[in-house]
């Protein structure tokens, strides 16, 4: 899966380092989604700057948007951050006052996690910017490849982790 000049971007700072795309790792599939993961964190934390949010922040904040009503738990094995990471974030968004925690009917010993009124409207207005972004950093792929692109991520993301 080497790849070839009709498939690596060149900017500026990228013409010192065309020369690293031609080594053994170029064609390393972990090592290509590490890198296309890091692009893409990159330009989500700039576009969610003016709300406020980071990239685990905006995770969380979307997934009990959702009214998913999840438990500080599911949300840790959900997201493989460790337990304290999500007492943090969900910390934040209290404080901001975009999430609040509430007993959980089910177990009274535990909470869930449950999105505020402006928490939902702040999600969405981040989602449409994340969305338009993400958008015009897949343009160049043609729409079959994205879609088939998502769907193959999909697929890996709800793969269960066997280590």
């Amino acid at each position: 899966m080497a790849l070839d000049s009709s498939t690596t971007a060149v900017s500026p700072s990228a013409a010192s380092s065309t020369r690293l795309w031609d080594s053994a790792i170029s064609d390393d599939v972990s090592f290509l989604l590490a890198r296309a993961n890091a692009v893409s964190m990159a330009r989500t934390r700039q576009v969610l700057g003016p709300f406020g949010l980071k990239v685990r922040s905006y995770a969380l904040l979307g997934i009990v948007a959702a009214d998913t009503r999840p438990s500080q738990r599911e949300l840790s094995e959900f997201l493989r951050l460790d337990p304290s990471q999500i007492v943090s974030l969900v910390d934040e968004l209290q404080t901001r006052g975009l999430a609040r925690r509430e007993p959980d009917p089910r177990d009274r010993r535990a909470n869930v996690v449950v999105a505020t009124d402006a928490g939902v409207t702040l999600f969405a207005e981040a989602r449409e910017q994340v969305l338009r972004a993400e958008s015009a950093w897949l343009a160049d792929l043609p729409r079959e490849i994205r879609d088939r692109f998502g769907r193959a991520l999909a697929q890996l993301a709800t793969t269960e982790d066997d280590s």
